[in-house]
């Protein structure tokens, strides 16, 4: 089995990888919607944040407020209560997943997409967490693959996904520059990476970049599932 985790910056691509690597044979879970999936009612996520927050972050459907509890966590200094409620629900259920995925095909290559693979180490470590999932879970990969971007590239698809155009426009961009400030820069993530892939808007260089890095991984999870030396 391979446990690849792979990461990078708002607006970096994350998603357009990750389908890249299913469509290749990758097994893909994304960190995002496990979690949106986790803060639904009736979930603990979901009853721990509002207990944490209040019934504001509670909109009229009964669902979470999404851009409010965003708006709580990233302008008003909480973004540190909100991910200790969700990280590790999260990273629970990912290796919950993991497990399942080998259980039924030891060669699988298991690649879990994360923007903040090495964020949630720090800020446990920050916190004094020495020990555990959270202040590990960059370890508890085989592999991690960090997507790069420049910033201003990151911040152009951020606002673009959100809106199309206007003076909303410029509210997500400055919504994306704040939570830019709170992740790693690429340099220092790259820096720690197994594999780095630049993705600066040329799909077909991307798509070779990822191919390359998938025969790569295909041919240790085989070697590992067949008992073969990695050496």
């Amino acid at each position: 089995m391979l446990r690849v985790g792979l990461t990078g910056g708002l607006g970096s691509g994350k998603s357009t990888v990750a389908a890249a690597l299913r469509d290749l044979g990758a097994r893909v879970i994304e960190a995002d919607e496990l979690g949106r999936s986790l803060m639904e009612p009736g979930q603990a996520v979901y009853e721990h944040i509002v207990r944490t927050f209040g019934p504001e972050v509670v909109g009229p459907d009964g669902r979470l407020d999404r851009p409010r509890l965003a708006k709580l966590a990233f302008e008003e200094g909480r973004l540190d209560e909100l991910n200790a409620i969700v990280h590790p629900a999260v990273i629970a259920a990912q290796q919950q997943w993991m497990e399942g995925v080998f259980a039924r095909d030891p060669a699988a290559v298991a690649v879990v997409e994360s923007a903040l693979i090495f964020e949630v180490e720090r800020d446990a470590r920050a916190r004094g967490e020495q020990e555990g999932v959270l202040a590990d879970w960059r370890n508890r990969f085989d592999h991690i693959i960090v997507l790069t971007a420049p910033d201003d590239v990151k911040i152009a698809r951020y606002a673009a996904r959100i809106v199309a155009a206007g003076p909303a426009r410029e509210a997500a961009a400055r919504e994306a520059r704040i939570r830019l400030a709170r992740q790693i820069p690429d340099a220092e993530k790259a820096a720690h990476a197994d594999f780095v892939i630049e993705n600066t808007g040329d799909l077909a260089a991307l798509r070779a970049q990822v191919d390359s890095v998938w025969r790569q991984l295909q041919a240790e999870s085989n070697k590992r599932a067949g008992g073969g030396s990695l050496e």
